[in-house]
């Protein structure tokens, strides 16, 4: 039986996972962690069998060295590559920037024009290109598939994509909207469809990807029409470290009157920020216990979260011309559900409305937490970025 195997590569580290190909289910799973320092780990499932083996102190000096400690967890766990052999390897990378608006075959063209973006995502596109460079010498006979974050929002209109800055240096140095987490807004508002019974094409969707890092994407007939991050993933909601949506000027003036230079201020805003920044807590569910707990610094910052996600929906909303659908995914939006609540509470004249005990019903499959006849079904659906570039990697190596 084959199977893909489905790679997020790190500059640190590498998850993988190896889904089988006609059923979708996943054989085996496992991350090689702190490549490049002096005692790396690795740990390895075997979902056919359910045994786990976990590593401490392998040497695994780069990406190369760490998909060798993959194999070899293969060949003594299992499940098997001869009888699974990889019909493709899909790889996720994080920025195609305007030049790739589909999943591609990686070849030597492809890894230079990766590299080339490497300038709009310094932090994650070299090390998207560093394990597909390892895997393509670990899997010299399998095709290699590029999957970009970016690609499901190519479809934005320029009125969605355009900063109002001076257009001849925008155009020069690739300045536009671009856009993140595209292959989970993808999967979820196709398992929207298909959980609604609906035609994607006469769908309007909003999903609000609400992790440690968040974005929400306004989807019409299946395609993105406008969607919260930007030229990074910096920009929109409030995330776990990043502070999403600031006036430029705040840069300038910490400039001025606190000194902060360059690597500073991106430092701020990227890893000091979001809920850190307000509270001294990443950890959504650390914040929202704290506020549980009477601490109004801590319900005063998810305020300001749940203020951001309001406006963003309101926006999208206008923009679609209507909602039939609202879905939630990613970790902090599957599992949380008085977020949910408190984020929805005030919208019914939109047609949102919640159902309180199908939002506090905890479970791993979509379902709807709105009440039955609803104007607009409000989802919780279960992300899963490995299945859908498996997808890809199918769609694209069968063609």
């Amino acid at each position: 039986m084959s199977a893909v195997l489905v790679v997020n590569s790190g500059s640190s580290s590498f998850k993988y996972q190896l889904i089988e190909v006609e059923t979708e289910t996943v054989l085996a799973s496992g991350l090689v962690e702190r490549i490049g320092e002096e005692r790396g780990a690795a740990k390895h499932t075997n979902a056919v069998t359910g045994e786990t083996r976990s590593r401490d102190g392998v040497a695994v000096p780069d990406h190369t060295t760490g998909f060798r400690v993959m194999l070899d967890a293969f060949a003594e766990q299992g499940p098997s590559l001869a009888e699974h052999p990889p019909v493709g390897v899909g790889h996720r990378v994080v920025h195609g920037g305007s030049v790739f608006s589909d999943a591609t075959i990686v070849d030597a063209s492809v890894e230079d024009r990766i590299e080339e973006l490497s300038a709009l995502a310094p932090l994650h596109n070299p090390a998207n290109l560093e394990g597909i460079r390892a895997a393509r010498t670990a899997f010299p006979d399998a095709p290699h598939v590029a999957v970009f974050d970016t690609a499901f929002h190519q479809t934005l209109p320029p009125r969605a994509y355009t900063y109002a800055i001076d257009a001849k240096l925008a155009e020069q140095y690739s300045v536009r909207r671009y856009g993140f987490h595209g292959t989970s807004h993808k999967y979820v508002s196709e398992q929207a469809a298909a959980f609604l019974e609906r035609p994607l094409e006469e769908l309007r969707i909003i999903v609000l990807h609400l992790g440690n890092g968040a974005s929400a994407t306004a989807i019409r007939g299946g395609q993105s029409i406008d969607t919260s991050m930007g030229l990074t993933p910096l920009e929109g909601l409030v995330m776990g470290t990043r502070s999403g949506d600031v006036d430029p000027a705040v840069l300038f003036h910490l400039h001025r009157v606190a000194g902060m230079d360059f690597d500073e201020l991106d430092t701020l805003l990227n890893r000091r920020s979001g809920l850190l920044g307000l509270t001294g807590k990443g950890d959504m569910r650390d914040v929202q216990d704290a506020a549980s707990r009477g601490d109004e610094v801590a319900e005063a910052a998810l305020d300001v979260y749940r203020h951001r996600l309001r406006g963003y929906i309101g926006s999208y909303v206008a923009h679609l011309g209507g909602l039939d659908a609202l879905v939630f995914t990613a970790g902090v939006g599957e599992n949380n559900a008085l977020l949910r609540r408190r984020t929805l509470a005030g919208l019914e004249f939109l047609g949102i409305h919640v159902d309180n005990d199908r939002n506090e019903l905890a479970a791993k499959q979509p379902r709807a937490i709105s009440p039955d006849g609803s104007p607009v079904s409000v989802l919780v659906i279960p992300t899963n970025e490995e299945l859908e570039i498996a997808r890809q990697v199918v769609g694209v190596t069968a063609s």
